[in-house]
């Protein structure tokens, strides 16, 4: 790889990690500075608020998340989420304080996709109880009518499953399985029997 490639790649970051990295690490050694002190906590440094911003509206970007009418809601909770947890980052333990705060963003971004649908069950769930035809409906209308909002949310309600409201992904059960059991034989079940 030639400087002027290396340099294009470097290009294409929108947060330097190391940076990123000597920030936070900074920003810890003030807060212990201070919790000896016995002062309040400092308060987090402009470059560290930024790639908080970055990490969020970058990632708000991805498919996962792209069509959501309340985005400016989710990358809100995510830096609020960041800087709530920031000093809980451990350099010791990662020098990779993108990927950190990159989960904690996606996972702002879950909770809230989750608050806003169980909010939108709530909504159609009151709209299900009432009676549309009388609310809408008045004294003065004589004959039959054809009310497109009406016919809209019948059918949004109507469409709604109400047992489809996402709960938060469950991590996964790593399988621990003793590697000198394998005795070499497959167990497949042909034709329901089990062998």
């Amino acid at each position: 790889m030639n400087e002027e490639t290396k340099e294009a790649v470097k290009g294409n970051h929108y947060i330097n990690n190391a940076q990123f990295l000597q920030a936070l690490i900074d920003y810890r050694t003030s807060v212990d500075l201070a919790k000896e002190q016995g002062q309040e906590r400092p308060q987090v440094p402009n470059y560290i608020g930024e790639c908080f911003i970055k990490i969020a509206q970058h990632l708000s970007y991805k498919s996962n998340f792209i069509n959501y009418s309340f985005k400016d809601e989710m990358i809100s909770d995510a830096i609020e989420n960041c800087l709530s947890v920031v000093s809980n980052f451990d350099p010791a333990k990662s020098k990779n304080p993108f990927a950190y705060f990159t989960q904690i963003t996606f996972y702002a971004f879950v909770r809230r996709i989750q608050k806003e649908k169980r909010q939108l069950e709530t909504k159609y769930r009151y709209i299900d109880q009432l009676d549309l035809n009388e609310l809408i409906t008045q004294e003065q209308d004589n004959g039959e009518f054809q009310n497109q909002f009406l016919d809209y949310l019948k059918n949004q309600v109507d469409g709604y499953d109400y047992a489809r409201v996402v709960s938060m992904p469950v991590k996964r059960q790593e399988i621990v399985e003793d590697p000198n059991s394998y005795n070499g034989e497959l167990d497949i079940d042909i034709d329901g029997e089990k062998p």
